[in-house]
């Protein structure tokens, strides 16, 4: 197998993984599933993952990551006027997104649990969130040297809490999507706890 094709098939498997997750969920979904899904075939998911688990594994880690770099797209496709701008164009891109992205957020949430007693896929998620961690620190400092600005607190500890915030309204959106703040009333509850925190 060619360097060219083996990268259509690693490429065709992952397309049919996220499309067997977003139907069936990570415990239902077989190989064959996987297979009839990205027109490969069952000696190609050993070959290029190792074996089903690990190619969904990957599949959801990936879904994690999209949504990281389409964040940061989002925070720096323009120039900056203020921190609170970049609090809103963040949150735009973790929250407001919710119904475009509704088969993605269904598998995240679908992760969690298998994440719970998969140790493999565990550590996947744990890296993927690490990654989301680092990549919103190093926003963070950016648009701080842009705006000429200091953070207040640490942005480790910053971005957590804000991925914090987008998972959990990602749970309630999916529950109950009409009561679910958007990113500006979010950006005015947190200006509103500062405010009353001093």
């Amino acid at each position: 197998m060619s360097r060219k094709e083996a990268g259509g098939y690693r490429e065709r498997l992952l397309a049919g993984a996220v499309s067997c997750l977003q139907e069936k969920g990570y415990a239902r979904t077989t190989a064959r599933d996987l297979v009839a899904a990205s027109g490969t075939n069952l000696a190609s998911i050993g070959y290029h993952f190792g074996g089903k688990d690990a190619l969904l594994n990957e599949a959801i880690a990936g879904c994690f990551e999209a949504w990281t770099k389409r964040v940061e797209q989002a925070v720096f496709d323009t120039g900056l006027d203020s921190p609170r701008q970049l609090l809103e164009r963040a949150l735009s891109a973790m929250v407001d997104v919710f119904e475009e992205m509704r088969p993605q957020l269904v598998i995240c949430v679908e992760g969690y649990p298998a994440a719970l007693r998969e140790s493999v896929l565990r550590e996947r998620l744990a890296a993927s969130y690490a990654k989301s961690r680092e990549a919103g620190v190093d926003m963070l400092r950016r648009a701080s040297a842009e705006l000429g600005t200091e953070l207040p607190v640490a942005p480790e500890v910053l971005v957590s809490v804000l991925i914090a915030i987008s998972d959990g309204l990602m749970i309630q959106w999916l529950l109950d999507p009409a009561s679910t703040p958007d990113a500006r009333q979010v950006v005015d509850a947190l200006a509103g706890l500062s405010a009353i925190i001093g």
